[in-house]
């Protein structure tokens, strides 16, 4: 495996750097509960910058006790199932070559596709964007006549704005899935790629179905059962009229143009069933090349997402079966920054996500900051890599530049991917590029004028010395604590609003080699004490004329 220490940073063209654009947050309609929201003009960068976004989300103690709780029972959970299998690292690796193989002929396996599907009374459409994508599905919904349609969960949807985009086009998009019934009943946004409405509770649920849904039960509590038998009654008459549904797809077979939706509640069987058009949107990388593909995914996905051995709901089907289910079947193959994402060699790889949302689970920053803060349909760490390559970035105002630094690096995230994606070296990667651009354009930055002047001085060691002696002001602004909250000056207060700044200690190293060494009759200082211009024969010499005088 490629560590993050050894990636290649591709110089960054002038094609790639942008003036600076101003993006701000747009106030949205406030919840149920009375919280203001933020409307997304774009479902995949809304809001401000991520540290500005992860601090206000900070004081939300109740969001984070909610999330606390939830993260802690998944990751439980998926940790229970994977020790089951004893071919898990097996399934993983196999997991990720297939994607990498499908990476390689994306081209060829999409064309594939499209032949097996056509040819089994399926209708292709293809999307260069988001705004092509839902012109398609609203358009596909404005020929048969209808004026609503029932949705299966979809991030592929999300992605691209389409309830909205529907919405003022006079069509009604009713989510059936339970989190995301939720979060539409709450006029709020997603906050998890498998669990929406991760970031609510049972009470503030409830409150949420009182005072949207048209009939609850008299007396209903906060009951995981209540609830859940509250949102069936609710959806069941919107099922069985609905004469369109709308869906995503968890993969797309090439070899045999099948296409696969697998869920937990059962509200995706009904959807893909009981209408007469059935029209899907799917991200291009959804692709796989052959069935038996499939079984690999059907074992890894499950255990990574819900922490289950299978899929209660697993449900495929190739074009049309004349008189069962759909007769009007459609499929729109999303581009929307998925090919930008494929030229980048080392990029690419964030589009072996198959949505398992574990690297959220274990994320200790996502576990804090909740989704929200990250300003895209897609969080966590896999948004973080993800989002920015999807829209591209244009300098540090873009909210999406901020987010490869939205982690510690701590690789938890790879240890659980189902597909081996190594998140830390995209994400260094992403920030390398973010970099390469600001050099390109000649763009100064507080942080490259501090390295700048760093390098200077540890470059030389007379100045460096010369530098150690003001560390004694360190140990007095630190007095007996010995460490300091706080430091009012650039970049430093960066790390300090968060972290403690140690002291520095009673003897540096220079101090330390004058006084057991010095006595000894040499003078010399260490090799790396030693000016950059020194030759190494010279350096070699004094290093041998030390070893004499020991």
């Amino acid at each position: 495996m490629k560590t993050f220490l050894g990636i290649p940073r591709p110089a960054a063209s002038r094609a790639d750097v942008a003036e600076p654009q101003q993006y701000a947050a747009r106030p949205g309609s406030a919840t149920t509960l009375g919280q203001d929201h933020r409307t997304p003009g774009e479902p995949l960068r809304w809001g401000p910058q991520f540290p500005d976004a992860a601090r206000e989300s900070l004081r939300n103690e109740q969001m984070r006790r909610n999330l606390n709780f939830a993260t802690t029972s998944i990751r439980e959970k998926r940790a229970a199932v994977v020790a089951e299998a004893p071919d898990w690292e097996l399934l993983r690796d196999a997991g990720s070559q297939t994607k990498i193989n499908v990476m390689a002929h994306l081209p060829a396996l999409l064309e594939e596709f499209e032949r097996n599907f056509t040819a089994r009374g399926g209708t292709v459409h293809w999307a260069r964007d988001a705004h092509e994508a839902n012109r398609i599905v609203a358009n596909l919904i404005k020929d048969t006549g209808s004026t609503e349609v029932v949705k299966v969960k979809s991030m592929a949807t999300q992605e691209i704005g389409l309830n909205e985009y529907l919405e003022s086009e006079g069509i009604d998009a009713f989510e059936t899935d339970l989190a995301e019934l939720i979060v539409q009943l709450g006029d709020d946004l997603p906050s998890h790629i498998l669990v929406p409405a991760i970031h609510r509770n049972r009470a503030e649920i409830k409150e949420i179905f009182k005072r949207r849904m048209e009939s609850v039960p008299d007396g209903m509590t906060d009951a995981p059962h209540e609830l859940a038998m509250a949102a069936r009654e609710h959806l069941r008459k919107k099922f069985l009229r609905a004469k369109v549904a709308v869906s995503g797809a968890n993969f797309a077979v090439a070899d045999t143009g099948t296409l696969a939706v697998v869920e937990s509640e059962g509200n995706g069987r009904m959807c893909l069933t009981l209408p007469d058009t059935l029209i899907t949107v799917m991200g291009i990388e959804k692709i796989i090349p052959t069935f038996t593909d499939l079984e690999v995914f059907m074992q890894l996905l499950p255990r990574s997402s819900t922490g289950e051995r299978m899929n209660p709901y697993t449900s495929m089907w190739t074009g049309v079966t004349p008189n069962d289910g759909p007769q009007n079947v459609h499929v729109v193959l999303l581009d929307n920054g998925r090919t930008r994402a494929l030229a980048d060699d080392v990029g690419r790889a964030a589009l072996k996500c198959i949505r398992c949302s574990a690297c959220l689970n274990v994320c200790p920053v996502y576990e804090r900051v909740g989704g929200h803060a990250y300003g895209s349909v897609y969080p966590g760490p896999i948004g973080a890599i993800l989002t920015p390559q999807l829209t591209g970035t244009s300098g540090h105002l873009d909210p999406n530049n901020s987010l490869p630094y939205a982690s510690s690096l701590c690789g938890a995230c790879y240890e659980v991917c189902p597909v081996k994606i190594d998140i830390p070296t995209l994400l260094v990667h992403l920030r390398a590029r973010s970099v390469d651009q600001d050099k390109a354009a000649h763009r100064p930055t507080a942080w490259g004028a501090a390295m700048s002047a760093a390098s200077v001085v540890m470059a030389d060691y007379r100045k460096f010395a010369l530098a150690e002696k003001g560390l004694g002001v360190l140990k007095l602004a630190a007095g007996k604590k010995g460490y300091i909250e706080n430091v009012p000056l650039p970049i430093i207060n960066g790390w300090t609003t968060s972290r403690d700044l140690p002291t520095a200690p009673d003897q540096t190293f220079r101090q330390w080699w004058k006084e057991n060494r010095g006595s000894r009759g040499s003078s010399t200082p260490p090799i790396h004490d030693r000016p950059l211009g020194d030759t190494p024969q010279s350096s070699q010499e004094k290093v041998q004329e030390g070893r004499e005088n020991d």
